[in-house]
């Protein structure tokens, strides 16, 4: 039996990098193992967690997708292709963006939602990288693979970093709505890669809710969060702010249920990036597919250098974010 406290996470390799550096690893596998833990208990209630696992805080596989523990599903399957594109590329390229999604579509993935399916149709039958913005499709799907343009433009001005979400995000979702809480996630991404605070992430989560009431998350209202990003983001807002470690902060979000594989995606990404590499559970790490586990680590170091590089190599602080 390994214990809950036994956690140190960072190879040797690992203990080489800087500070970016090993945030970027952190937020990578940060994403993918909190879509491994949620996958298990994704369209579960919280009383069907509790009568099955007590609490559920391990890597296990099985849920409604029957996977091998350590699987990941579209999030991270999604994430790692945007990256790809990203990097053939040197930026956010809309239609070599479309062109990777429906590259991994045609792998038949474990599981691809409504939305997302739509778009990489219609980039298929029209050739166009873009659908038109409507609110009724504000799900979660691209705030939940937003983490390669956090890693790509965290040098970046404000300005570029949304206009290179809007271009990924519009392949499959383009909604006003969609797009203010995946760029507020994208802003606290940033700040968190640049040692940001709880503090300082709670304002940029703050702002969206001034400008976007909705996304109101004071108080604990969703327990059983859908695919709407609004659902999404509330229940990641209150698991980030209700804790100081990763891993409590995980195991919260992923036994409220719900669409708990993107939760806990993107509850990892962003806890990843702000407490870093060494307190990813060991266990965890070591249950995560070492392929999807490589490719992780392997995409942060390369879009971070990408980043760094069209910046002048110049690590600057994160400035407006």
């Amino acid at each position: 039996m390994v214990l809950r406290s036994d956690r140190p996470a960072a190879g040797a390799g690992d203990r080489e990098l800087g500070d970016l550096q090993q945030r970027a690893v952190a937020a990578y596998l940060g994403l993918a193992v909190g879509d491994a833990l949620g996958a298990t208990t994704e369209f579960m209630t919280p009383t069907e967690i509790r009568h099955r696992f007590g609490v559920h805080r391990e890597i296990v596989g099985g849920g409604w997708l029957r996977l091998q523990p350590g699987r990941v599903t579209d999030d991270t399957e999604m994430a790692i292709a945007l990256g790809r594109s990203i990097l053939d590329c040197g930026r956010v390229e809309p239609d070599a963006v479309a062109g990777a999604f429906s590259a991994w579509m045609r792998g038949k993935p474990v599981d691809i939602g409504n939305t997302v399916r739509r778009g990489i149709s219609h980039f298929r039958r029209t050739g166009v990288a873009h659908v038109a913005a409507d609110d009724h499709n504000a799900g979660n799907g691209a705030c939940m693979r937003c983490l390669p343009v956090a890693l790509r433009h965290c040098m970046d001005d404000e300005r570029e970093l949304v206009e290179a979400s809007r271009r990924q995000a519009h392949v499959t979702h383009n909604s006003p709505s969609a797009d203010a809480g995946g760029e507020a996630v994208l802003r606290m991404l940033v700040a968190a890669l640049h040692g940001g605070t709880h503090s300082a992430l709670r304002g940029h989560a703050q702002r969206l809710v001034a400008r976007s009431p909705e996304y109101g998350f004071d108080r604990r209202t969703v327990t059983n969060p859908s695919g709407w990003i609004v659902d999404t983001l509330q229940v990641v807002f209150q698991a980030l702010f209700a804790h100081k470690e990763f891993e409590e902060t995980l195991v919260d979000v992923v036994n409220r249920g719900g669409d708990a594989d993107t939760t806990g995606a993107i509850a990892g990404m962003l806890a990843g990036a702000m407490y870093g590499l060494a307190v990813i559970p060991t266990r965890w790490l070591a249950a995560l597919d070492a392929d999807v586990a490589a490719v992780c680590r392997q995409q942060a170091l390369q879009l971070i250098e990408l980043a760094t590089c069209r910046a002048g190599g110049l690590v600057v602080g994160a400035g407006g974010y």
